[in-house]
């Protein structure tokens, strides 16, 4: 059976298309409903129109994937929080800046930075009105160092303010990252200002980061090292907040990050293990049933566990639907059970369909069930340990060219070493996970035998040694790798050419191949076609001036950070990619710049704009300067005044102020973003 001939497969990309056009076309929810109400009328008529004419009806399908479509907008729709009776949003406005007294509840804790620990919290009341919805909250950090509990109902008077998208071209969007996960605005406060209101009862969220906590607290008293915990928690109990920043980028960097998300790996080592412990049943009546009842229950009861975050719960759904079917004892199609799961996640989460790690996820299993077969057969071992480690590397390898491509559009950096790293972690991976179950459950039971904690944390300490010596080959390490949406389309219909002809050669899929290289070429040759042009940026950095030329393939910075910090921001270097920039050329800071007959006064701390031979169409004030922007501007009369990230917030104010007295044009770094003349 061809796996694209299958209706399931045809009807979740209706489904995904429909979730798609509700995300990107302005489709409301009365009309996304209408839609759906009229296709579906539409539906069951020619269903009993082709039932009398018992033959199959052209019209007939084209309803079925237009309603599909329709209940995938329909979807996106009911779950956008917005849609909601009492949100949040219908109660407060934008432009008042006052306080408004909130009764909020804790829902997630997120990874702390340097300066907030950061919430998802639930809104339970505002101003003393029923309200619903979810927000970020930021709590200052002191010196109690004091932290909230999940199910913590709170009160505090504070602004509620919106998310801001990022300042500079081609960084983190980080709004439209929270967005997808329906939180518009942002709380700030610190634990002086916050009341702990008593819960009245507590969720299994509450219940789960309780459980977590007993376990952290137990494994504390058999001396794991503070990164040996953060292991634990990030491999057994899907807790990342607290990951060490130099490990995790180790982890990215040697390609072994999905080990640390508890993914499909996880769930399929916990999978076979219950199925091997709970085998037994089979001998009883209905056993068979009863072993898949207690498989999938516990399955969930991880899921919790864990957070029920996105990569677990499509885990879970996923070999939920693996376990139902292998009961079933019904042949099946690999890729059936996969679109079902998918189904399934995107009617209750349509929003997963965006995220990273869902597309990662399933494309990566996608490809390991149709490369893996094919590139297992270029070799058979004669021994088994060769044989068991051949397998490892083509799943590797069948995982990678899965995800390469999206990979290098979201992150832009490929770990050339990644096959080490699995090939020393995957093999041994089922015996940690399994002894850290074992490892959790006698010390929650106070009978952990010393060597066996002793023997668990180092085998975490040696997988880390593995994956930090992988990381350090940095020859091997692809970083700031250009790569579009369109790249990305044409690599994966390469990859599709390549198997077709592969399995079957013929002339319509040597074509199919040889088209797919005539789009290689027409994307890369539009890619330098579109990035042929000239930009002059002045970008938005705290306590410093960063400004750049660009011209084609080629760029001019002016700046003055020191080498360390140079080498370290990311703002040049998100810019550069999103360009595709070939050529840097770092230069120091100039009081004055040309650009295609614009011309740009840079005032600085020293206050000098005495200029005599030229009108300055734009002026940059920074390094704060202390001058008279009233007289500046009658001097000058420029067409507008810019000031950036190394300018006071007080002056920032007073000058913002004078050029809405004089009616000219003022463009704050901060608020507004970079500014950008093309």
């Amino acid at each position: 059976m061809k796996p694209l001939n299958s209706i399931i497969i045809k009807l979740t990309a209706c489904l995904a298309i429909g979730i798609m056009a509700a995300r990107f076309l302005p489709l409301s929810l009365s009309q996304s409903f209408s839609s759906a109400i009229f296709l579906f009328l539409g539906f069951i008529f020619l269903f009993h129109y082709s039932k009398r004419q018992f033959r199959k009806h052209i019209w007939f399908g084209l309803s079925s994937f237009l309603l599909m479509c329709c209940i995938g907008a329909l979807i996106y729709n009911l779950h956008d929080q917005k849609n909601f009776k009492y949100h949040y949003t219908s109660i407060i406005d934008d432009n008042n800046t006052s306080s408004y007294e909130l009764t909020i509840q804790i829902k997630e804790r997120l990874k702390p930075t340097l300066y907030h620990n950061k919430y998802v919290v639930k809104v339970l009341n505002i101003d003393e009105q029923v309200a619903r919805g979810k927000l970020l909250l930021n709590i200052e950090k002191d010196s109690l160092e004091h932290t909230y509990n999940v199910d913590d109902i709170l009160f505090t008077s504070v602004d509620i303010q919106p998310i801001y998208k990022s300042l500079n071209p081609y960084q983190f969007n980080y709004k439209a990252y929270l967005e997808k996960q329906y939180i518009y605005h942002q709380l700030y406060s610190n634990s002086k200002s916050i009341i702990t209101l008593k819960s009245q009862k507590q969720t299994l969220f509450g219940y789960a980061e309780s459980l977590r906590k007993t376990i952290n607290y137990e494994l504390k008293t058999y001396d794991f090292k503070p990164e040996q915990l953060n292991i634990i928690n990030a491999l057994i109990l899907g807790q990342r907040q607290d990951m060490d920043q130099d490990i995790y980028a180790d982890y990215i960097n040697a390609g072994a990050v999905h080990i640390l998300a508890v993914s499909g790996l996880h769930v399929g080592i916990i999978l076979m293990l219950l199925s091997y412990i709970l085998k037994p049943f089979e001998r009883f009546k209905n056993g068979k049933l009863i072993k898949m009842s207690l498989i999938i229950l516990l399955l969930w009861m991880f899921a919790i566990i864990a957070g029920l975050s996105a990569s677990v719960t499509r885990a879970v759904t996923m070999f939920s639907i693996v376990a139902f079917a292998i009961n079933l004892k019904r042949p099946t199609n690999i890729y059936n059970t996969l679109t079902i799961s998918i189904l399934i996640l995107l009617l209750c989460k349509p929003m997963f369909l965006f995220d990273v790690g869902f597309q990662m996820s399933y494309l990566a299993v996608f490809a390991i069930v149709s490369l893996q077969p094919i590139l297992y057969k270029f070799w058979k071992p004669k021994w088994k340990i060769t044989d068991y480690l051949w397998q490892i590397f083509t799943v590797t390898i069948a995982a990678q060219i899965g995800v390469i491509p999206i990979s290098l559009y979201y992150f832009h950096q490929f770990p050339g070493l990644f096959f080490i790293s699995n090939l020393a972690i995957i093999p041994c991976l089922g015996l940690i996970l399994c002894l850290g179950i074992l490892v959790i459950v006698l010390a929650l039971s106070h009978s952990l035998p010393e060597f066996l904690a002793h023997l668990f944390g180092y085998l975490i300490h040696l997988m880390n040694a593995v994956v930090n010596w992988v990381a350090e080959q940095d020859t091997f390490i692809m970083t700031s790798v250009s790569f579009d949406i369109e790249h990305v389309l044409v690599s994966y219909f390469t990859i599709i050419a390549i198997v077709f002809l592969y399995q079957k050669q013929s002339f319509k899929r040597l074509s199919f191949f040889l088209i797919s290289l005539i789009l290689i070429q027409g994307v890369y040759m539009h890619s330098e076609y579109k990035n042929a042009n000239s930009k002059f940026v002045i970008f938005h950095k705290n306590r410093y001036s960063l400004i750049a030329k660009k011209v084609d393939s080629e760029l001019d910075v002016f700046d003055n950070l020191d080498s360390i910090a140079y080498t370290k921001d990311k703002t040049i270097m998100s810019f550069c990619v999103g360009n595709f920039i070939n050529t840097i050329k770092r230069r120091p800071l100039q009081s004055v710049y040309q650009f295609q007959n614009e011309t740009l006064l840079v005032v600085d701390s020293l206050s000098i704009y005495n200029v005599k031979h030229f009108k300055p169409d734009f002026v940059l004030l920074r390094n704060s300067p202390r001058i008279h922007l009233e007289r500046l501007i009658d001097s000058i009369h420029p067409k507008l005044i810019i000031a950036d990230g190394s300018n006071y917030k007080s002056y920032i104010k007073r000058w913002e102020s004078t050029c809405k007295k004089r009616k000219l044009p003022f463009h704050q770094t901060g608020k507004k973003g970079a500014f950008i003349i093309k």
